[in-house]
């Protein structure tokens, strides 16, 4: 995506703020979005840049954080620097409208969505996912989008909490970060 399609969607949305939750801030495909030329071009456009890939990353440093090679995207969030990581997006979603940015279009395809969206929207927030279109679609119908992923569940009493956690568990296995030999 060109720069001035995606600085056109953020402005649609009326974004003040982005929020880079890459591991890694680096594009070698698309240079315009790696941190260091993104957020001055930003910055001209009155949006700010927040780098947040150090608490919210999809790629862990610390081999603990992997089950069976792939990212674990529930312990990553159970620990005290992700949730401080959450602490200071909400604390400037308080003065902006935040976007949180990562490298994959597809929500479903990303750890914004899957691990980061997910924790904010269990705090209550409202999130929204800019496509590539410009349309704003709500977590909600994100997630109905990610249960329709998974097989039908044959146990009719299982509430939607429950199926949710099991898709959000398969499609993380699908799309996370692979821990590198």
């Amino acid at each position: 995506m060109p720069a001035d399609r995606f600085v056109a969607l953020l402005k649609s949305a009326g974004v003040t703020a982005v929020a880079d939750v890459r591991s890694v801030p680096f594009s070698r495909r698309f240079p315009w979005f790696s941190g260091k030329a993104l957020a001055p071009r930003l910055a001209r456009e009155g949006i700010g840049y927040l780098p947040f890939g150090d608490a919210l990353g999809g790629r862990p440093r610390d081999e603990t954080l992997y089950r069976d090679g792939i990212a674990d995207y529930e312990a990553m969030a159970a620990r005290a620097e992700f949730r401080a990581g959450l602490d200071r997006v909400v604390e400037h979603a308080r003065r902006h409208c935040v976007c949180l940015m990562c490298a994959e279009r597809e929500p479903l395809d990303c750890h914004r969505c899957l691990l980061v969206g997910r924790a904010l929207a269990q705090r209550g927030f409202a999130i929204g996912h800019i496509l590539a279109t410009g349309t704003i679609e709500p977590q909600a119908a994100t997630e109905d989008r990610l249960l329709a992923t998974i097989k039908a569940d044959p146990d009719l009493f299982r509430d939607r909490a429950a199926r949710l956690a099991d898709a959000y568990r398969a499609r993380t296995q699908k799309v996370a970060a692979r821990k590198k030999d």
